[in-house]
């Protein structure tokens, strides 16, 4: 594995194998082990034009588990606020030695530009570009659904989850429907219309406008944030309105089965898409999802940067 740009790169087997190795990692971690050494004397670059906390933070600590140095970049004290464009400040990464550059960026696209124009020769992991993808928030959604519902097997078949809110906006959501159909869950979408994409009904998964339809048969529920940055126009009459319609509430919740989760990929706009008692309740496992990243980036660092062979 090269570059991470998309979850659509992965088959199945490679999937699993982040996911085994994964597990591996957190269960190291457990035992007390605080630093590996597969990385010592590599680089990664956390290379973040837009805001993040999870996200940067994870890789971050990733990264220094792994014994990798690490150099954060942040677009807004940088030569990028002068007009620097991503090509020269990929060659002067280039020139610093950067073995791996995880990268999110507001245009979609701009990790495939970066992985495949020369301008770099180590490895790109896309941590989230525009509207489009997110593959390693989709791959510690599955390591997280893994464990709660499929601890047995190798892969999420017949599983049946549930992705509720913003899908318009969504690379989490885009990711996600890649990735569990290649690990074969079944998924659903539930949103207004308005926060559909054109063309979702290619995507290979059910579509629904009623929330409280599509809950009785889920084993997780997953919630999006509303992404109100990324909107000009008016998507839904209010936000009372919205949360109303497709908030997830207690009474929500306890239709749900008895083993289902909540989940959500964060930041979390409580009391709209979640209630403050959902988000906290044990069913929730929001936080969780956080500690799982630190492991499943660690595994894809570690893998990108052939760890595996040493």
């Amino acid at each position: 594995m090269k570059h991470l740009l998309s979850a659509a790169d992965l088959t199945r087997e490679e999937a699993i194998t982040v996911l085994d190795t994964a597990a591996q990692l957190a269960a190291a971690a457990e035992q007390g082990v605080g630093k590996l050494p597969p990385l010592r004397g590599r680089t990664v670059v956390n290379l973040f034009f837009e805001d993040s906390t999870r996200t940067r933070m994870s890789f971050e600590a990733a990264a220094k588990r792994l014994s990798a140095d690490v150099i954060n970049f942040s677009a807004k004290n940088s030569s990028v606020s002068k007009g620097e464009s991503l090509k020269d400040t990929a060659l002067t990464l280039e020139a610093m030695g950067a073995d791996a550059v995880v990268i999110r960026h507001n245009s979609s696209g701009a990790p495939h530009r970066l992985a495949n124009a020369g301008w770099i020769s180590g490895g790109v992991i896309n941590a989230g570009d525009g509207t489009h993808e997110h593959p390693t928030q989709a791959l510690l959604d599955a390591y997280t659904l893994r464990r709660h519902l499929c601890a047995d097997q190798a892969d999420l078949a017949g599983v049946n989850v549930t992705i509720v809110g913003d899908i318009l906006h969504s690379r989490v959501a885009r990711s996600n429907v890649l990735l569990l159909h290649i690990l074969g869950a079944k998924v659903k979408l539930v949103a207004p219309p308005t926060l559909l994409p054109i063309g979702v009904e290619t995507w290979g998964c059910e579509i629904s406008y009623d929330l409280d339809d599509s809950i009785a048969g889920s084993d997780a529920v997953m919630m999006l944030r509303v992404q109100k940055e990324r909107m000009n126009q008016s998507y839904f009459p209010n936000a009372h309105e919205y949360s109303f319609r497709y908030g997830l509430t207690k009474a929500r919740m306890n239709k749900m089965a008895q083993h289902a989760i909540v989940m959500h990929p964060g930041p979390m706009n409580r009391g709209m898409e979640i209630s403050a008692d959902v988000a906290d309740s044990a069913r929730s496992v929001v936080v969780e999802q956080v500690a799982n990243g630190v492991s499943v980036r660690m595994a894809v660092l570690y893998l990108i940067l052939g760890g595996a062979e040493s």
